[in-house]
């Protein structure tokens, strides 16, 4: 039993399955605002959650494998499971194409235009992977990933982008794109030195640790912009807006946690406050449409 507990662990650890906290919200955000007026299932619900888990974790392998000899030269990262030993390329290659697989079914199980757009998915979050290798947009491209969430829920639940607040999706999209690229810029601060020796694109890297910062506040900022579009296109009431202003206040909190000859709080800066901001945004929009279904 102990062994089999290890094992899970290895494997959550290889994939960071608590940051689904990240896009699986979202996701949820999506399919709120498209039962707006529209019929949702259980069933829906449950394929939608399926599908996230299995993308975003089929992501995940596929990077440490693709990322294995950077990792195992980066000290940050060397003790990751595969430069490590504790799993084999064999081993995560296999859950890797089965967690896909598991991606393409729940997609199809959606509709067939999940199913069908679950191919185009799969190489942007496939190809995310490569592209610090050639281009300091890698951040956006990663935003791009977890934007899919959002859009692809409310498609699952609405079998297509039509009607007369067809925005929404898009917005969402576009808050969730701006949201991780500001929050990945600052990720990426701790890896500046090893990304400049190795020729590895990133914003910090051809910025600066002070410019990336500034650049990661206006990327927030321009989420923030898209949250309120996302108000205005879906006719939220005032509950939502006054939610917002309580999102502004994390992420506002966030950056100054960080400053560019002190990066110390960056794990509470990423993970536990960008975390608590995807929670929060869930719990504002479902609070929203309660009290103005």
């Amino acid at each position: 039993m102990r062994a089999a507990l290890a094992t899970v662990r290895t494997w959550g650890h290889l994939v960071r399955f608590s940051h689904s906290v990240f896009a699986l919200p979202f996701a949820f955000v999506g399919a709120a605002l498209a039962a707006v007026g529209h019929p949702i299932t259980l069933r829906q619900v449950v394929w939608i959650v399926v599908a996230m888990l299995g993308a975003r974790n089929a992501a995940m392998g596929f990077n440490r494998l693709a990322d294995q000899e950077l990792d195992a030269a980066n000290p940050r990262t060397a003790g990751r499971e595969l430069p490590a030993g504790r799993l084999t390329r064999g081993a995560v290659w296999t859950a890797t194409l089965l967690l896909a697989a598991l991606f393409v079914v729940a997609s199809f199980a959606l509709n067939p235009l999940c199913g069908a757009l679950s191919f185009v998915a799969l190489l942007v979050i496939f190809g995310y992977s490569y592209t610090k290798r050639f281009t300091w947009g890698s951040h956006f491209v990663l935003g791009l990933s977890l934007a899919i969430a959002p859009v692809g829920a409310w498609v699952a639940v609405r079998g297509g982008f039509g009607g007369e607040d067809a925005l929404v999706p898009w917005l969402l999209a576009a808050t969730v794109l701006l949201w991780v690229a500001g929050f990945d810029v600052v990720y990426a601060c701790q890896d500046l030195d090893f990304d400049r020796a190795r020729g590895l694109h990133s914003i910090p890297a051809r910025l600066g640790i002070a410019r990336a910062l500034v650049l990661s506040r206006l990327l927030h900022g321009g989420a923030l912009a898209a949250m309120a579009g996302v108000g205005f296109a879906a006719g939220l009431p005032g509950i939502y807006w006054a939610g917002l202003l309580g999102i502004a206040g994390l992420l506002a909190w966030e950056h100054r946690l960080l400053r560019p000859h002190d990066l110390s709080r960056l794990g509470l800066a990423f993970f536990n406050l960008n975390g608590i901001v995807s929670v929060a945004y869930l719990g504002v929009v479902l609070a929203a449409l309660w009290m103005h279904p």
